[in-house]
C-alpha cells in the first residue's frame, strides 16, 4: 500500500509539474515564432525584434528566484502541498491571460508591457512550482529511493516540451500562416486551463510528505523567515547549488529555444522540421532521467553529475555545426546527444539539491539555488545566442558559450563534494 501512495505522488507531482512546463514552454516557443510580429511594431529590423521577444522570455528567469523565496517560505511554513497548488494556480491564470492578450497592433506599447508583466507572474509561479513538486516526491520517497523518484518531477521538463511542441505543430498543421499569427498561437495558452483541475486534484486528494510533518512539529515556533534563515545558514550551498545548475539551463534552452529561431530565421529551415527536431530530442530524455535518477540511488550523485557537466561541454563544440548541415537526422541527432548528457545532471539534481538542507529549510534553500542557477543560466542564454551569433556570424562562438557554462556548473559540482565529505569527517 505504501510503495502505491508514492507512486501516485511521484505520478501526481510529475503530471503538475509537466503542465507547468508546458505552460512556461509554449512562451519561449511563441517567442521563437510569433512575438516578434504580433507584440513588437513592424517596423522593427528581424533582429531587434526577436532580441525583444527573447528579452520578455528572459524576464520569467529573473523573477524566478522571488518565486523560490514567497513559495519557499510557505512552503516552510506551512506545507509542500499547499505551496505547489498556489503556484500551479498562478501560472495557469498567467497563461491563459497571454493567450488573450491583444497585440500591438491592438494596445500599442501596452501590449509588451502587459506581456512582461504576465511573463513576470509565470516566472514567480516557476518559481516556486519547483521546489513543491520536488519535495512532494523527495519526500515520500523511501530510503535510498530519493533520486529515482526526484527523477519523476524531472521529467516534468522534456514531456512539457513535448507537449507544447506538439500543441504548436497540431495549430500550425491545421492553419494558414496568416491565420496562425493572428489567432492560432493562442490556443496553446488556453490549454493550460488543466493547470486548474491538476492543482485542485494535489490539494483534496495527496497528503503532506511525512518528513515536512516531523519537521513542522520540531520547528514549528521558529521566529526567523525560512528564506532568511537558510540565507544566513547556508549561503555557500545556495550558491553552489546555483553554480551546478548554469550548465543545464543554459545549454537547454539553447537547444530548445534559441536553436528554432536559429534555424528557420538563419538557416531557413521549415518551421516544422525543427519543432519536430526538438520535440523528439526531449522526448527521450524521458527514460534516461529516471534511469540517473535511479543510478544516482546505487553509484552516489556527484561522479554522474562531473560527468555529465563534462561530456556536455565537449558536445557543445559540435553542437551547430551539425545543426548547420540542415540535415533533419544530424538536427535531431545534435540536439538528441545534448540532451541525453544533461540527464546526467538532471536526473540526480532534485534529490541531490534537497539533501543539501536541513527539513525546515529544504523547499527556501532548494529554490533559491535552482532559481539562481535559472536567472544566470537559462534567462540569458537565448540573448547570449543571440548576440553571439551577431557578433561572430557562427554557431560555433554560441557553442563556446556553451562549454564555458558546463566548466562553471563542473566547478560547483566538484566543491559540494568536496564540502560534503569534509562535513561527513
Amino acid at each position: 500500500m505504501a510503495s502505491r501512495s508514492i507512486i501516485k505522488v511521484a505520478v501526481t507531482a510529475a503530471a503538475g509539474a509537466t503542465i507547468e512546463w508546458y505552460d512556461f514552454f509554449v512562451y519561449g516557443t511563441a517567442a521563437a515564432l510569433v512575438f516578434p510580429h504580433v507584440f513588437f511594431p513592424r517596423e522593427l529590423s528581424p533582429f531587434i525584434a526577436e532580441l525583444a521577444a527573447f528579452s520578455t522570455f528572459a524576464v520569467g528567469f529573473l523573477v524566478r528566484p522571488f518565486g523560490g523565496i514567497i513559495f519557499g517560505h510557505f512552503g516552510d511554513r506551512i506545507g509542500r502541498k499547499r505551496a505547489l497548488v498556489a503556484a500551479l494556480l498562478v501560472m495557469g491564470g498567467a497563461t491563459t491571460a497571454i493567450g488573450l492578450l491583444p497585440g500591438y497592433a491592438t494596445l500599442g506599447a501596452l501590449a509588451p508591457l502587459l506581456l512582461v508583466l504576465l511573463r513576470g507572474l509565470q516566472g514567480i509561479a516557476i518559481g516556486g512550482q519547483w521546489g513543491g513538486a520536488a519535495l512532494l516526491a523527495i519526500e515520500s520517497a523511501p530510503a535510498g529511493r530519493r533520486g529515482f523518484f526526484g527523477s519523476f518531477v524531472q521529467i516534468g521538463v522534456p514531456v512539457g516540451v513535448v507537449l507544447a511542441n506538439i500543441a504548436f505543430l497540431a495549430v500550425n498543421a491545421r492553419l494558414t500562416p496568416a491565420a496562425f499569427e493572428v489567432w492560432g498561437w493562442r490556443l496553446p495558452f488556453l490549454f493550460s486551463l488543466l493547470l486548474v483541475g491538476v492543482g485542485l486534484y494535489i490539494q483534496f486528494k495527496i497528503e503532506e510528505t511525512p518528513e515536512f510533518k516531523a519537521g513542522a512539529a520540531k520547528h514549528g515556533e521558529r521566529r526567523v523567515s525560512p528564506v532568511l534563515e537558510v540565507i544566513l545558514a547556508h549561503p555557500k550551498e545556495i550558491m553552489l547549488a546555483g553554480g551546478a545548475f548554469i550548465a543545464n539551463n543554459s545549454c537547454f534552452y539553447v537547444g530548445i529555444t534559441y536553436v528554432i529561431a536559429f534555424g528557420v530565421a538563419n538557416l531557413h529551415l521549415p518551421r516544422a522540421l525543427m519543432l519536430t527536431s526538438v520535440m523528439i530530442s526531449t522526448g527521450t530524455m524521458v527514460p534516461v532521467l529516471i534511469l540517473c535518477g535511479h543510478l544516482s540511488d546505487k553509484w552516489g550523485r556527484f561522479g554522474i553529475f562531473i560527468a555529465g557537466a563534462a561530456l556536455a561541454a565537449a558536445w557543445g563544440l559540435v553542437f551547430f555545426p551539425l545543426i548547420e548541415t540542415g540535415s533533419p537526422l544530424l538536427i535531431t541527432l545534435s540536439i538528441s546527444v545534448e540532451m541525453m548528457l544533461l540527464c546526467l545532471m538532471y536526473g540526480p539534481q532534485a534529490a541531490l539539491f534537497a539533501e543539501l538542507f536541513p527539513v525546515h529549510l529544504r523547499y527556501s534553500g532548494a529554490s533559491l539555488g535552482y532559481q539562481l542557477g535559472s536567472v544566470v543560466g537559462g534567462g540569458f542564454a537565448p540573448i547570449i545566442a543571440t548576440f553571439l551569433l551577431q557578433k561572430f556570424h557562427s554557431g560555433l562562438a554560441i557553442g563556446v558559450y556553451m562549454a564555458a557554462t558546463c566548466l562553471v556548473t563542473l566547478a560547483s559540482i566538484v566543491a559540494i563534494r568536496a564540502r560534503a565529505r569534509r562535513l561527513a569527517t
